[in-house]
């Protein structure tokens, strides 16, 4: 019967899709798609030969393991073909696969004592070695199954990989089979360093091993933070190997390799299906990434009796963990307002099943990231949901963009409160102005003034303040300590007793200190210490709400940008009706007498800086010594600066006050300074 020209384009437009992807991940490194959508188009092809067998070729994807060596490497012929795995993404296709084998084997009982070698799925790069009299002879990549790329240089950079193996028992010629991998924090680490360097990431651990497995300098792949466990052997001549693919492993870990530790021996179907489960489980915990679990027959003879297929064996089976990455459509970006009025960018995606549950919104973090990963309107994007971690847009598929896609724009006002939102020179961070009247930053600002460490106010937890900020009933913290017990007792599952305990509560906490009530208040770059240092500076709120920026930096700690974020925030009329509306209601606090103030001290006035090293103090000490009498010490040279104080090794400061003709002293001019005062 003819088959029709659809389906004859079907699979040809799905060999040349699979031929591309094949190019990008193997040649350039740079894979498009997330392996689940790969292995789709793989299935889709499969599925379509299985109809159609005779519309089956050799040089078909579904014919092939990998993709074909790149010429920069030498080519290795893989005496023994290293074959893929077939997939299973289901319970049921486990079981399907673990029938066939009780099936062939002519076992009773539906197997259930059948053993096989569970271990994870390994997300990294499938490399052969080959040992000849104990010594580590040549490395090299999966290839096309039958022949793979040369990396025997970059395989000797790897602590992991023994150059010598242990014993004296091992065979004359020895090959084993492994999964090169970047472990997690190595990952992290590399792709921090990369972004700061301004160089290439890595979109994930298993495109960092394949790529540095495959820098035409070795060099560059001892830099990389790469790992391997063995978890076959290939040719073995000149010794016999145990009977058991378990026991097989257990050898070749005694001779100095590396194994699984997470790798064991499991009865039946249930054993299988109990393994996936539990590994699944710790998955997150792991110091690698894996994709899913690998079942082997454990017996060797059983595994002989199996066979092959064309491309993989019939005793081993790769049972895959729901994707952790996925492709969807970016329908359009809206802006979440956090505590301090950061907006962050949220992705409003095509619904899409990744990470075990179904995703809709997925994190851009800033619009740096926004702008770096190209993101617009109408794209196809990628998704990746790791664990409880928040989805996250990982990239744009370039190659589907829509004509039409429109670029991100931040919005010039708060999508909550419609207040001006502004992005800061040198900052990732935009920020919406409404500060408390901004309902969005109210509920988590609240949150914050009544937490622990702030004015500690036991019994107000976050779903109370959110039900309190919705009904309207709360607007600013000073309207907590306005609150009766009966409106508390309105309240959804608020009963007498709570009701009365919150409110003790909210009495006992009218009594702080001047260091608490700070940094309650929430006020951008104040911490826990700052907030103590500036209080123990002024002695009370007064003089805090007063000070200028310059007398603000005289508080040890505090900088141009922290007295900044703070003058600011008791510039805002708001905040001051605020902080009168609390100590109205009866929120206090002791107050001290301040440090002795420095604005009439003979360096009153004086703009300092300090360079170089100090022989016989330390530059902070130098510091508290100029603000003490009245300086304000800065980290730039300017004009305005009066003059610098310079030590050992000064560098470009020095030049520049001199090119600025700004008085200089060195440490002994320095100390004549201070003995004159």
């Amino acid at each position: 019967m003819a088959v029709s020209k659809d389906v004859v384009d079907q699979i040809e437009s799905l060999r040349e899709q699979i031929r591309h992807h094949n190019y990008l991940y193997h040649v350039l490194d740079a894979p498009e798609i997330p392996d689940i959508e790969y292995d789709r188009l793989v299935r889709n092809l499969q599925a379509l030969e299985e109809d159609h067998p005779d519309l089956v070729t050799p040089d078909s994807p579904t014919q092939r393991v990998g993709a074909t060596p790149i010429e920069a490497f030498g080519t290795v012929e893989h005496r023994l073909p290293m074959l893929s795995l077939d997939n299973a993404f289901s319970a049921d296709e486990v079981r399907d696969f673990h029938r066939r084998v009780v099936g062939r084997l002519e076992l009773a009982d539906e197997g259930k004592k059948l053993a096989y070698a569970a271990e994870p799925k390994l997300d990294g790069a499938a490399v052969s070695l080959l040992y000849v009299n104990g010594t580590l002879q040549q490395g090299a990549t999966r290839g096309d199954g039958r022949r793979g790329e040369d990396i025997t240089h970059n395989v000797r950079t790897i602590d992991a990989i023994p150059l010598k193996l242990i014993g004296d028992d091992y065979p004359e010629t020895l090959e084993v089979r492994g999964e090169i991998f970047m472990p997690k924090a190595g990952f992290e680490a590399y792709n921090k360093r990369a972004r700061e360097t301004g160089e290439k990431t890595f979109v994930n651990p298993r495109n960092a091993a394949a790529g540095s497995l495959r820098q035409l300098d070795p060099k560059l792949t001892a830099e990389r933070p790469l790992d391997i466990y063995v978890y076959s052997v290939g040719i073995v001549e000149g010794r016999e190997m145990p009977d058991s693919h378990n026991d097989v492993l257990d050898q070749l870990q005694a001779w100095g390799l590396k194994t699984c530790p997470e790798r064991r021996v499991v009865r039946g179907i249930d054993g299988c299906l109990a393994y996936y489960e539990e590994l699944g489980a710790r998955r997150e915990l792991l110091s690698y990434e894996i994709d899913g679990v690998v079942y082997k027959v454990n017996s060797r003879a059983e595994q002989r009796e199996l066979g092959f297929v064309s491309r993989a064996p019939r005793w081993a089976l790769a049972h895959k963990f729901p994707a952790q990455e996925e492709m969807t459509v970016l329908k359009g970006v809206e802006f979440q307002v956090g505590r301090t009025g950061a907006l962050t960018p949220v992705a409003r995606l095509e619904p899409v099943f990744v990470g075990g549950v179904t995703v809709s919104n997925a994190t851009l973090h800033n619009m740096d990231e926004v702008h770096r990963k190209d993101v617009r309107i109408g794209d196809t994007v990628i998704v990746r949901r790791a664990g409880d971690v928040i989805p996250e847009v990982v990239s744009v598929i370039e190659s589907r963009r829509p004509k039409g896609a429109r670029r991100v724009k931040l919005p010039a006002r708060c999508p909550v409160c419609d207040s001006a939102v502004v992005r800061e020179e040198g900052e990732a961070v935009a920020r919406c102005t409404g500060g408390l009247f901004c309902s969005a930053q109210r509920v988590e600002a609240l949150k914050h003034f009544v937490s622990r460490r702030a004015m500690d106010i036991d019994g107000l937890g976050a779903k109370l303040i959110e039900q309190l900020v919705n009904i309207g009933r709360i607007k600013t913290p000073a309207g907590l300590y306005y609150l009766t017990k009966d409106e508390l007792t309105s309240l959804e599952r608020m009963g007498e007793k709570s009701a009365q305990n919150l409110i003790d509560a909210i009495e006992h906490s009218k009594e702080t200190t001047l260091a608490r009530f700070l940094y309650s208040l929430g006020i951008r770059e104040v911490g826990e210490a700052t907030a103590a240092s500036v209080a123990e500076h002024f002695g009370g709120l007064d003089g805090i709400i007063a000070a200028t920026e310059e007398e603000l930096e005289m508080v040890p700690d505090v900088g141009p940008v922290v007295a900044a974020r703070i003058r600011a925030f008791f510039d805002e009329e708001h905040n001051r009706e605020v902080i009168a509306r609390l100590r109205k209601a009866g929120v206090h606090w002791k107050e001290t007498e301040p440090r002795a103030s420095p604005k009439d001290g003979p360096l009153a006035g004086k703009v300092i800086v300090l360079t170089g090293t100090l022989e016989s103090m330390t530059r902070d000490e130098a510091k508290d010594r100029i603000q003490a009498l009245g300086g304000k010490v800065t980290g730039s040279v300017s004009k305005k600066t009066d003059f610098v104080i310079y030590g050992e090794k000064a560098g470009s400061k020095l030049k520049k006050a001199q090119d600025l003709e700004v008085e200089t002293l060195d440490e002994e001019q320095f100390y004549a300074l201070l003995s004159g005062i």
